[in-house]
């Protein structure tokens, strides 16, 4: 019996063939899979998205069914309905000017990431310095 190679058992080529083929399959039925998988992810994220916008747009139609209810309610203080409307229209300006300082007083206290800038200065300095030999 000789220390060579047995008939039934494979070389090393075939093996390192065997690998790369049993790999790639693998890669490609992962592939398969995270596609399958985005596909009912993506498909559940534009119907959640879609009803989203449904509930945006009924809510959209309740505030102006509401408003128009308010305004008939002043109306039924005994104020002309041309009036009322006025009322409930004006009270609507006032809230979005309200709305409108509050987001402007926010906006102003927004400041630059200033530790980040001069640590990015510093970083461009450090590397100026290394490239010049120094």
């Amino acid at each position: 019996m000789s220390m060579g190679q047995n008939e039934d058992e494979p070389t090393v080529g075939q093996l390192v063939a065997n690998a790369s083929r049993d790999l790639s399959s693998l890669v490609r039925s992962e592939l398969e899979l995270a596609k399958t998988e985005l596909k009912k992810t993506a498909v559940a994220a534009g119907t959640g998205a879609g009803m989203f916008g449904a509930a945006a747009f009924l809510a959209l139609l309740a505030i102006i069914l509401l408003s128009i209810a308010a305004a008939y309610g002043v109306s039924a203080l005994g104020l002309h309905p041309a009036l009322s409307f006025l009322i409930v229209a004006v009270v609507y300006l006032l809230i979005g000017a309200g709305l409108v300082f509050a987001g402007l007083r926010l906006m102003k206290k927004v400041k630059a990431p200033q530790r980040t800038i001069d640590s990015s200065k510093e970083s461009v300095e450090a590397l100026k310095s290394i490239g010049k030999g120094d």
